[in-house]
C-alpha cells in the first residue's frame, strides 16, 4: 500500500454498526492465496480469541480483530482483519 493509498483507508477503531465498508483482503485456499474484495455493511466488530484453550493453559492463544458484515443480498459473512487488510468507506 503506497502513502497516498493509506490516506484513503478506514481504521478498525473507528468501524460502526451500519457503516458500508469495502475490505480488501487475502483469502487462502489451500496452498494459493488470492486477494480478493468485499462490500458489505458492519453488523459489528469484535476482538476474537484463537490458539490454545485458556482453561489447561492459562492466557495463552492469540486474538484478532474480526467484522460481521451484511452483503448486498442479506448474507452474512465474517472477516478477520490482519496486517494486509485493507479497510475502506464504501
Amino acid at each position: 500500500m503506497t502513502v497516498s493509498e493509506s490516506r484513503f483507508c478506514t481504521p478498525f477503531d473507528e468501524l460502526k454498526p451500519g457503516d458500508r465498508i469495502e475490505v480488501e483482503h487475502n483469502v487462502a485456499v489451500g496452498r494459493e492465496s488470492h486477494r480478493t474484495k468485499t462490500n458489505g455493511t458492519v453488523v459489528r466488530t469484535e476482538r476474537r480469541r484463537h490458539g490454545k484453550h485458556p482453561l489447561a493453559h492459562g492466557n495463552e492463544g492469540c486474538a484478532c480483530n474480526a467484522i460481521l458484515l451484511e452483503l448486498a443480498d442479506g448474507e452474512l459473512t465474517t472477516v478477520d482483519v490482519d496486517e494486509s487488510t485493507v479497510l475502506r468507506r464504501a
